[in-house]
């Protein structure tokens, strides 16, 4: 490859767009180029959004349709996430920063060695192989009797936070359990079977070092270990989730519900990433860590949104039998939820007319290639939008609630998580959360419970769990400089001057002056309006805004001071407010992995304690499930849906909706009636 890196021969990209395969290979060339005979070994290269002090003015001169000249761009810039190995072995973790069109190098960043890198795939297999050539693991497994037809199954997991005597070493840890081989098919459930070990590699000499023993016992046994039988799975049950298994088989009584739009969607894309719909514009981005990204959202041409993510997710277990006060996984810090995203399926994932997004992936050796289908985009019906009866003439005037969707899916070993951005015909804009897949089981002893979970299947107990998710929120109402108000609603104590007859209540509005954290209210119906105090609705006199109600579930259970808890401070408050800075993305930190402690996550940019009053501010939201699992959870759970809504507040002079058209969907037909029914004529 040389020295010599040939500048990108291409149209200009537009600064939001995803790196193309060339951009990658282009940045993966530059970095070899730096490090001469070192041995790297590229982890992810992704697009370095540019800095907001060059991408607002451009973005606001597109908006307005004067697209800058291909020179006055922002500079087309790289992120590369990669190992420089030595000749002995010392394993050295970079992230630099290339401008592709000069092949400079802008940013070269070694980062401190008490960080460990976000994993990679490709470690999972080191993990397994690892297992498979241990001895250790062998000696291990020749303590069980496990029956004819049964293989063992590894599943990799991040080891979760180090304990205060662990070496400052990069590990991985697997999960086992049996898989019955019987059936032939290899899709049959191996969670149903859990063994009660856990190896654990060394990443760097890929060699199992150790074997954590796991209890086995119920109530009665608190925190001892050892009290199974060598025969571990015999009193398990199998639970098959694929059709072709299932005791059963699937229900024959269902019919077909199509999603028809004969003239296909409403929405167009352009340059694979801006899409237009209705009166919404905005850009969709992606990116190994966050997945989809949400940019420069407007609304008949008025800002909204400078940027919206999923910033991070937290699950920690609530065992307290060792390991298991170590089992928390940051699906977003650990290893990136883009990394583990879905290649989306038509008719399956997303209905309807469908317009999919890709992706690239990078191997170790820097190639790039592309990663299909990793974001949908379409619309879908959500019941009514709106609708008024004229009581006295009889007729009905009745709106759709239409929404465009843009969704993306990720599968973390047993679990799965839909993310989706939604945007409605009335200004609207819903985040939202589904949590599926499979509960993370381990082995109890035969007619046993737990107070750490429950027995989901005999044989398997389902542990208590959370899952708290962060969604950043760069606000732009009419431009960026925005106010945060709490607002809540108070009775009025009676009084002959001011409440004679009981019934006042007054709303009241405190601004947030200084970067902090706040909780949710909701006996005081607590409201988190994004202001634009610069701006006055015309209609009702107050400032243009954008609300939502924060969702008021369970923060971090974990005590102070637990790992669990010191890795995760995010988790303290439901909503963060604090001063707009660059690459500042993560409610977590930028490095979750094996964390002992949360590094410049959201609660240390809180800590700066600086004014957010009328500036550029960001709102972080933090929100999501205590899981204690149900028999109904099993073997495949049913969705658990979390959504947050952010609606106007007198940013429109009316509702933004009353013009969507009331018209009769003529695909409709009338379910024919039985003889006999008296509703039949």
């Amino acid at each position: 490859m040389g020295d010599m890196v040939t500048p990108l021969d291409r149209r200009v990209p537009h600064p939001l767009e995803q790196l193309s395969i060339g951009e990658c290979n282009t940045a993966r060339d530059v970095i070899l180029s730096t490090h001469g005979v070192s041995v790297i070994d590229f982890r992810t290269i992704n697009l370095e959004e540019p800095p907001k002090s060059l991408l607002q003015p451009f973005l606001d001169l597109e908006a307005e349709g004067r697209i800058p000249k291909p020179d006055a761009y922002p500079p087309r810039l790289a992120r590369v996430a990669y190992d420089v190995i030595s000749e002995n072995k010392v394993f050295e973790f970079y992230e630099s920063v290339v401008e592709l069109v000069t092949g400079a190098v802008k940013v070269k960043e070694l980062i401190d060695a008490s960080h460990q890198a976000p994993l990679v795939i490709r470690e999972f297999d080191h993990l397994v192989e690892a297992v498979w050539a241990s001895k250790t693991f062998q000696d291990a497994m020749a303590e069980f009797s496990i029956p004819d037809g049964f293989e063992v199954i590894v599943e990799p997991w991040p080891y979760g936070g180090r304990d205060p005597d662990d070496e400052d070493k990069r590990y991985f840890q697997g999960l086992c359990f049996a898989q019955d081989k019987r059936s032939g098919n290899p899709d049959s459930n191996f969670y149903a079977y859990p063994l009660p070990l856990i190896p654990v590699m060394d990443a760097r000499t890929k060699e199992i070092v150790r074997i954590d023993r796991l209890g086995t016992g119920g109530k009665q046994d608190g925190l001892a270990k050892g009290t199974h039988n060598k025969e571990i799975i015999k009193h398990c049950k199998g639970a098959e989730y694929v059709p072709e298994l299932l005791e059963n088989g699937s229900r024959k009584d269902l019919k077909p519900l199509d999603v028809i739009q004969p003239d296909g969607p409403s929405f167009t894309v352009t340059d694979e990433s801006l899409v237009e719909w209705q009166k919404w514009r905005f850009r969709v981005g992606f990116n190994p860590r966050e997945g989809a990204t949400i940019h420069d959202v407007r609304y008949e041409g008025r800002s909204i949104v400078y940027r919206m993510a999923i910033s991070e997710m937290t699950v920690p277990y609530a065992d307290a039998r060792a390991p298991f006060h170590r089992k928390q996984a940051f699906d977003f810090g650990d290893g990136g939820a883009g990394t583990c995203a879905n290649n989306l399926q038509l008719g399956c994932d997303c209905l309807g007319h469908i317009k999919y997004f890709d992706s690239v992936n990078v191997a170790a050796d820097g190639t790039a290639t592309e990663q299909p289908n990793i974001v949908c985009l379409h619309e879908q019906d959500n019941g009514i939008g709106w609708k008024h009866t004229n009581w006295r003439t009889g007729r009905a005037v009745v709106t759709r609630h239409r929404e465009l969707v843009v969704q993306f899916i990720i599968t973390l070993a047993n679990y799965e998580y839909i993310f989706a951005y939604k945007f409605d015909q009335a200004g609207g804009i819903v985040v939202e959360t589904r949590a599926t897949g499979i509960v993370s089981v381990v082995n109890i002893d035969e007619g046993k419970t737990s107070m750490y979970g429950n027995v989901v299947s005999p044989g398997a107990m389902a542990q208590n769990h959370q899952h708290i998710f962060a969604v950043r929120v760069d606000p732009a109402i009419d431009g960026p400089n925005n106010t945060i108000v709490l607002e809540e609603s108070h009775p009025v104590p009676t009084s002959s001057d001011r409440n004679p007859a009981g019934n006042l209540y007054e709303v009241r509005q405190t601004p947030i002056k200084e970067s902090g954290g706040h909780d949710a209210a909701p006996e005081h119906n607590r409201i988190v309006r994004i202001m634009n105090p610069n701006k006055t609705n015309p209609i009702s006199g107050k400032p243009v805004s954008y609300k939502f109600k924060p969702p008021p579930t369970q923060k971090l259970l974990a005590q102070p001071g637990s790992i669990q808890a010191r890795r995760a401070t995010f988790t303290q408050h439901h909503v963060w407010v604090t001063k707009y800075k660059d690459n500042e993305l993560y409610a977590g930190g930028r490095y979750t992995l094996q964390s002992r402690d949360e590094v410049d996550g959201v609660a240390d940019a809180a800590k700066r304690a600086e004014n957010v009053e009328n500036t550029d501010v960001v709102l972080w939201s933090v929100f999501g499930l205590t899981h204690n699992p149900r028999v109904e959870d099993w073997p495949v759970m049913p969705v658990e849906i979390y959504q947050l809504h952010f609606s106007p507040g007198d940013f429109f002079t009316a509702n933004p909706a009353i013009d969507v058209p009331s018209q009769r969907n003529l695909s409709s037909t009338l379910h024919q009636k039985k003889k006999g029914n008296c509703c039949a004529k």
